[in-house]
């Protein structure tokens, strides 16, 4: 007896947010968890004694992000930045990452690279000097793994700044960086 096949309609994943269906989200982050927990016991630690940062350092010039807690670095990771990362982001398209004191607010499983979590640029200083100059401040600034599609090396992404103003981690360390950061965790991004 020949089955049949159900035509089952998906929603397809945003192209601006990463944002896609409810159900393949749980799925990803049941992977997701299993994953933090294989992660922890490589490391000989229970997955309760995972440390979490209390503060992220993002130092634009030496291209590397700090996870910190009580006042000592946690962990470190080499970044990647936007196209022209010299300066602060000003407006939407400048392919600048932000500078400033922000908030690491929703976590994607499921977005266009492995794993995302997003920043809250632009604050009102961003925003005030984006009415100011008459242009928009843009948004959408994350902090992510390498693309799920990548159309070059992996060399090339370790390698060079090449994200549209966002942080990009190499999916090892974004899977520590997921692990050990919560939402609210403040990030102070400098030069």
């Amino acid at each position: 007896m020949a089955k049949a096949k159900l035509n089952t309609p998906t929603r397809k994943t945003s192209y601006r947010t990463g944002w896609g269906g409810s159900v393949r989200n749980a799925g990803k982050f049941v992977h997701i968890a299993v994953a933090v927990v294989f992660a922890a016991c490589a490391q000989n630690l229970p997955a309760t004694e995972i440390s979490f940062a209390d503060a992220v350092i993002v130092k634009k010039a030496e291209r590397k992000i700090y996870l910190i807690t009580g006042g000592q670095v946690l962990k470190s990771f080499k970044i990647s930045l936007g196209l022209l990362p010299d300066g602060d982001k000003i407006q939407e398209g400048d392919f600048r990452t932000p500078e400033g004191r922000y908030e690491l607010t929703d976590r994607n499983a499921d977005s266009d690279f492995f794993l995302s979590i997003q920043i809250s640029y632009p604050n009102r200083l961003d925003q005030e000097r984006a009415a100011e100059l008459g242009v928009a401040p843009g948004g959408q600034i994350m902090i992510h793994g390498q693309p799920n599609r990548p159309r070059y090396s992996k060399a090339y992404y370790g390698n060079y700044d090449w994200t549209n103003g966002c942080i990009a981690l190499s999916n090892a360390d974004m899977m520590d960086l997921w692990r050990m950061t919560t939402p609210k965790t403040p990030i102070y991004i400098v030069p």
